[in-house]
């Protein structure tokens, strides 16, 4: 099975193409305002690998911008390709070999998300909570398991190892079908709820009937 994968969720990009044992990835640092990259990567594989017949793409927690990119990448290719299309959580493909670990992230608005991850499955929903929340649950958290993040975090957070998801991970769980696995129609993950802001009225304007 010939599998392409891409993953834009956090500030290093990869891409990985997977055909049997052979496996080749390729990893660039990932800036939202210009994907240059990240298209001259799938434009190399796929001259020189071919078409694929599944394409899997990393759904984040992460940048909404870069995981948005990939995502509609991935549905142009599979409409070119006639493609098998799915997504995964990108923290359920970080790159690791241990099967249990945890995900720090920086969720915005002073607050950080906490996710649990065993054999390449999300448990449960990615948690959010405060600065002192989060350094109260990593304290209480096993030693051995090990918390990683892809974000730059305050320096309380010591026990937190730099760690990014990985295209050739996903590329992997595709081939195994091991993963906890999304179908089209596809979406980031959204850490809160999507809202919509109602526009005010301009003073002095007559509202519609």
């Amino acid at each position: 099975m010939k599998i392409l994968a891409l993953e834009l969720s956090t500030a290093r990009g990869s891409a990985a193409w997977k055909d049997g044992e052979a496996l080749v990835e390729e990893t660039w640092p990932n800036d939202r305002r210009d994907s240059a990259l990240f298209f001259t990567a799938i434009r190399t594989m796929l001259q020189r690998y071919g078409a694929p017949e599944t394409i899997i793409v990393g759904l984040g927690p992460g940048s909404y911008a870069g995981v948005r990119i990939a995502i509609s990448t991935a549905i142009g290719l599979r409409a070119a390709n006639q493609a098998r299309l799915i997504g995964i959580p990108s923290i359920c493909a970080m790159q690791t070999a241990v099967p249990r670990y945890q995900v720090v992230g920086d969720a915005r608005r002073q607050t950080f998300f906490l996710a649990r991850i065993e054999d390449r499955r999300l448990i449960g929903e990615p948690e959010l909570m405060s600065e002192e929340d989060l350094e109260k649950r990593l304290a209480r958290t096993d030693e051995l398991t090990p918390v990683f993040s892809s974000d730059r975090l305050p320096p309380r957070f010591a026990r937190v190892q730099s760690g990014f998801p990985s295209a050739a991970e996903m590329a992997q769980l595709a081939q195994d079908g091991n993963g906890c696995f999304s179908l089209p129609p596809l979406q980031p993950m959204y850490l809160r709820e999507p809202h919509i802001t109602q526009a005010k009225p301009v003073v002095g304007s007559v509202p519609h009937s």
